[in-house]
């Protein structure tokens, strides 16, 4: 690993441009290695009510290391590994890709699920607010990668992107539940580590470019979880079989969001909907309290108050709302939890002093509909992308 750190010390001191996407670009014959990576440094603070003490927390949050390499005009690769709270290793991207025509390619291999904003930019340095949302943390949930193969494109005509993905599912039940009333489907990504398969899954996303400063997507994902249950089962055991169904949730998740520019006028939101079928069988099995429906969505305005005064540094002030509830809908059997439905507010300042190096400061107030208190907390952290 000091090897490997020392080796791209000495790219970054030998070669000074910036590619695309931030990364280094270094010849290799007639190909080209690409180098990069982000980090994400956090302290946050809980509010104290002046009787319980609450300590603060510093953490390296993330740190991701890109290296990407083309093999000709055509075909490339993509990786990116991610290190988390220091000690956990992950990979969080690595796929192949192969260039049929202009504005058209095939991928296969560990992908991002092309959900929401974030999921697909996640780099600190590209978001306002020290955390990422927890709409995208718990409904989407990020940051959403499987492995599966895709057709992405470009419609240049219609100032559209669009990429359509088969995919591997969640792990749903593995010697026991694994989603969650409170985290939704969260703790099943299985992340590309010895994922395992019972039937493929559908997701796509189109994004619309058309008017200056302004993103609009819509994405959308139709499956069914992945169950342990089915490894080895024999089909002509009838209560087996049905035992095994009762183990799968089918999953409808749709997700629309919007991004717009104007000048020193930042305006953000996203509306995420997941409606989860066979629940009641899902936890009559488990003993889970998962809901069968999930809703989030964000509205966020920000200002950069040195527009116009300075062509390097931004000095971003920002407020968000935001709401995410994984228990909008329940089966019988299941009584609604309202401290699954949360709210939080937003407000903070980021400085960006350079693309891609960002210093990050805000306060969220924290809520939800069962309890009538509030919670506070401060953050402050330092973001790189480069």
């Amino acid at each position: 690993m000091k090897r490997l750190v020392v080796f791209i010390m000495l790219i970054r001191l030998f070669n000074g441009a910036n590619a695309q996407n931030s990364a280094e670009k270094i010849i290799v014959g007639n190909s080209e290695l690409h180098i990069g990576g982000y980090a994400q440094i956090d302290f946050n603070l809980p509010s104290r009510d002046g009787t319980i003490n609450k300590n603060g927390t510093l953490d390296v949050h993330r740190l991701v290391t890109f290296f990407g390499y083309n093999f000709n005009e055509k075909v490339s690769f993509v990786s990116e590994v991610e290190f988390e709270h220091v000690t956990e290793v992950y990979v969080e991207q690595a796929f192949l890709d192969y260039k049929i025509k202009n504005n058209l390619s095939v991928n296969a291999g560990l992908m991002l699920i092309p959900m929401g904003i974030q999921n697909l930019y996640h780099e600190p340095a590209t978001f306002n607010g020290v955390e990422r949302t927890n709409v995208d943390k718990y409904i989407v949930p990020s940051t959403w990668r499987e492995i599966g193969i895709d057709v992405r494109g470009r419609s240049i005509e219609h100032s559209a992107n669009y990429q359509v993905m088969i995919v591997n599912g969640f792990n749903g039940y593995n010697k026991g539940g694994v989603f969650s009333g409170n985290k939704g489907l969260r703790s099943g990504r299985q992340k590309g580590a010895n994922s395992y398969i019972t039937s493929p899954d559908f997701a796509c996303r189109v994004t619309y470019y058309g008017h200056p400063g302004l993103n609009l997507g819509f994405s959308a994902y139709v499956g069914e979880s992945e169950t342990m249950e089915y490894n080895g089962l024999d089909l002509a055991d009838e209560n087996a079989v049905v035992s095994a169904d009762s183990t799968m949730i089918g999953i409808q998740m749709i997700g629309v969001d919007a991004r717009y520019t104007e000048g020193a006028l930042q305006l953000k939101g996203q509306y995420i909907l997941a409606n989860l079928s066979n629940t009641d069988q899902y936890n009559a099995k488990t003993s889970k309290d998962v809901g069968s429906k999930l809703t989030g969505y964000y509205a966020e305005a920000g200002y950069n108050v040195l527009e116009g005064r300075s062509d390097t540094e931004e000095l971003i002030s920002f407020v968000r709302y935001e709401n995410y509830n994984t228990h909008a809908g329940v089966t019988e059997g299941t009584i609604i939890n309202d401290t699954y439905n949360r709210t939080d507010i937003t407000i903070g300042l980021g400085f960006k002093v350079a693309k891609g190096a960002m210093f990050k400061a805000d306060y969220q107030i924290k809520s939800n509909a069962g309890s009538d208190d509030n919670s506070g907390q401060f953050n402050f952290g330092a973001a790189i992308s480069f």
